[in-house]
């Protein structure tokens, strides 16, 4: 990769963002992101997106699988996953840089169809990679992030180097992964809409013939195609939805554990606490405190 414009990509963005870790979006469908030291590990749900580390390292767990990019690599994610991230690579002499770009379907559906791309039939494929960059990917980064000096040109210049962005990507080393946000009928697309509804519905009870109706799919290829693309039955994603819904309730609402156990949809304060205890290590009300003092909440 070209030295000089790596270096002026960590410029940008060491120049738009504070690094104490909080995420910053200067142009719409962009966020940076800096930090001067590791970071603790932080669930959510991530949406189709496009990160890369201009500087340091980062750590991805999907259930228990393992993804770390390093300065120069990028990740895609084509689907909504829960995964667990942090900065495992930063110092305050070396902060670390990051650019994360949502990957809209509407958008690589319209660039797929001006320029006649058609489907290819492709295994399936777990709906997380990591690549390395290059330089076609990173001139339209660079200029990309050049707008956020210049705001005045960006209604007239920023969709036309998105764009750019998004057929580097498509013909780039994740391009079959890229596509399939795009095409309304593929399978990462079918598993998508099963998943918006988990999403949606988590506290709910799950009937897999009702996913995979919505999938399109019959139950035996809807399990099948559900499993590679996200690596979790709907049971398991299901259930790491909740859980990390309830964090997330439990550090922004004054609820009691219990509470918020039955508002994502454990009819068992029991299951919860255990269930709770196993995926962050602690029981949900030491893990509210240790996080609200983190945070300096009182």
């Amino acid at each position: 990769m070209d030295a000089s414009l790596l270096a002026e990509l960590q410029s940008l963005i060491a120049r738009h963002c504070r690094a104490d870790a909080t995420p910053f979006r200067p142009l719409p469908h962009v966020t940076l992101m800096s930090a001067s030291s590791p970071t603790p590990p932080i669930a959510e749900v991530s949406e189709p997106i496009f990160a890369l580390v201009a500087r340091g390292a980062k750590h991805i767990c999907l259930g228990d699988r393992i993804f770390d990019y390093s300065t120069g690599q990028y990740l895609i994610v084509s689907v909504d996953l829960p995964l667990e991230a942090h900065v495992s690579e930063a110092t305050p002499e070396a902060p670390f840089l990051g650019m994360g770009f949502t990957l809209r379907a509407e958008a690589i559906a319209s660039l797929l169809l001006e320029t006649g791309t058609a489907q290819s039939t492709t295994p399936d494929t777990l709906g997380i990679a990591v690549s390395n960059l290059t330089d076609d990917l990173v001139d339209p980064l660079v200029r990309l992030l050049r707008l956020a000096d210049c705001p005045a040109d960006i209604p007239v210049l920023a969709a036309a180097i998105e764009r750019e962005i998004l057929w580097r990507l498509i013909n780039g080393a994740q391009g079959a992964m890229v596509r399939q946000i795009g095409f309304a009928d593929s399978r990462m697309a079918q598993i998508g809409r099963a998943i918006r509804w988990i999403r949606e519905h988590y506290a709910e009870a799950l009937r897999i013939d009702d996913l995979a109706r919505i999938a399109g799919m019959s139950m035996s290829s809807f399990h099948r195609h559900f499993q590679a693309v996200t690596s979790m039955t709907p049971i398991q994603y299901q259930k790491q939805i909740r859980l990390q819904t309830a964090r997330t309730l439990l550090m922004s609402a004054a609820e009691d554990v219990v509470a918020v156990g039955f508002a994502v949809g454990y009819e068992s304060p029991s299951q919860f606490t255990r269930e709770y205890r196993r995926q962050f290590g602690e029981p949900p009300g030491k893990d509210r405190k240790r996080l609200r003092e983190i945070k300096g909440v009182e």
